[in-house]
């Protein structure tokens, strides 16, 4: 597939799938892609006992949740960048707002609200089923070009080399 700008939802999710299957972190906790579309990305994180932070309230603990936002943030940029970019964080600002309840899994929906030449600004939600807000958080990313990596990398993330 030749990447333009008009890449389906399926393609974006198959994009970030294929982006967090070489994160070992994201991996080990568990991310998925819920949605995505252009410039918006919703993950999942599945509760596990590992991720407890607190035995005896069995809340998830916040480097989890944090990893999560971060993961969503930076992988939202694969939803609004017609190539694929590798864009490290510069900046994160995580809020809490309240913990997440036990044995549910925990959302975060990102979406880019500007993208410049060489900054992708980003904010992201935290939230289970209920709705309710676990932390927002809003980030900064710089943009080192699509040629910054090896094509074979590329090509494994935009599924090209399949």
């Amino acid at each position: 597939m030749t990447q333009t700008n008009t890449l389906t939802d399926q393609h974006r999710a198959g994009r970030v799938s294929r982006f967090i299957g070489t994160l070992n972190q994201a991996r080990e906790l568990g991310l998925s892609v819920e949605s995505a579309g252009e410039g918006h990305l919703t993950l999942c994180l599945p509760y596990s006992e590992k991720l407890i932070g607190d035995p005896r309230t069995r809340i998830i603990h916040g480097g989890a949740i944090t990893t999560l936002m971060d993961t969503t943030s930076g992988c939202v940029i694969l939803c609004a960048l017609p190539a694929f970019e590798l864009c490290p964080t510069l900046d994160l600002r995580v809020d809490y707002m309240r913990p997440a309840e036990p044995d549910r899994p925990v959302y975060a929906r990102a979406e880019t609200y500007r993208v410049t030449r060489n900054i992708i600004f980003t904010r992201c939600e935290a939230f289970q089923d209920s709705g309710e807000t676990i932390a927002n958080c809003v980030a900064t990313f710089m943009r080192v070009g699509q040629n910054a990596l090896p094509k074979s990398y590329r090509d494994l993330i935009t599924g090209e080399g399949a």
